[in-house]
């Protein structure tokens, strides 16, 4: 049981409940709880989720709330729930409102004073990241990339040097153009590691720099196939990151008059910077 007291006992209650991704198995016997006690589920796809409650025996009525009629549909599930009922809320796949509907359902019962549980449970994204061997200490989650080609280089420049893990859900018909158009604005070398199927019998997850990623995909169809995550090494930060727009302007400047060894140490004493980072700078971007 979820508590000492059955959910009938506690006081009114939205529940957010993760369901499986893909293998049934990852439903949580908290989570089964729940959606046995509620009076009412609130699911994305009612016909989806009804699958689900068959598999586990459950027989607790469904509502539909999803993207189109959640800002219509949430304020009357808090009526319910300020009547005395409980609610369960669920989407097809992984946690609630992770790019999936519930956030006007629940901003709408914190409003009210209706308390709201968050069961812990399925995530693509934390699932793609655990496995990805790329840094997790930061990270950024930025939902699906824009199905507009200028609007997902937009913002494929927006997070280019964005330090961070980056992380993006793909569609299986846009994934071929979205690594194209990785590639051009991140260079070749980003590595990207695609995530696909979790938790499902084709679960594949490979990890490689774009311009060696992109003939991996186009080898075989079946690896552009099924739900899609992407997550993107975040920007190395080199030391001529550091050079300030008027220690590179007085550089250009100086090198006009002095040779560059000279003009490099001259600058680097005027700005505390290190010397030969500077000079090899120099070497590479001026002429």
């Amino acid at each position: 049981m979820t508590n000492h007291k059955t959910l009938q006992e506690q006081a009114p209650t939205l529940y957010i409940v993760p369901t499986p991704i893909g293998n049934l198995g990852d439903i949580t016997q908290r989570a089964i709880d729940i959606l046995s006690q509620v009076d009412i589920i609130a699911a994305e796809d009612t016909r989806h989720t009804g699958k689900l409650l068959s598999h586990l025996n459950i027989q607790t009525k469904t509502f539909s709330l999803h993207d189109h009629n959640e800002q219509e549909k949430a304020s009357l599930l808090v009526d319910k729930l300020l009547s005395g009922q409980s609610i369960a809320l669920v989407s097809d796949a992984g946690t609630p409102l992770i790019s999936d509907p519930g956030y006007h359902l629940v901003k709408l019962c914190r409003q009210a004073g209706v308390k709201v549980v968050p069961l812990p449970g399925a995530c693509a994204v934390i699932a793609a990241l655990s496995a990805s061997g790329l840094p997790s200490d930061r990270f950024s989650f930025e939902g699906f990339l824009p199905p507009k080609t200028k609007a997902r280089k937009d913002k494929i420049a927006d997070i280019a040097h964005d330090e961070r893990t980056c992380i993006f859900y793909e569609s299986t018909h846009r994934l071929i153009e979205s690594l194209h158009d990785l590639q051009e604005v991140l260079g070749s070398e980003r590595e990207v590691v695609l995530a696909r199927e979790l938790t499902k019998t084709f679960e594949t997850i490979q990890g490689l720099p774009l311009g060696e990623l992109i003939p991996w995909v186009m080898a075989d169809e079946n690896r552009r196939k099924g739900e899609m995550v992407l997550l993107i090494h975040g920007y190395r930060r080199s030391e001529s990151d550091e050079f300030s727009e008027d220690a590179v302007r007085m550089l250009k400047i100086l090198v006009q008059e002095l040779p560059l060894k000279k003009a490099a140490g001259l600058v680097a004493e005027m700005y505390h910077l290190k010397k030969n980072a500077l000079y090899k700078w120099g070497l590479e971007h001026l002429d």
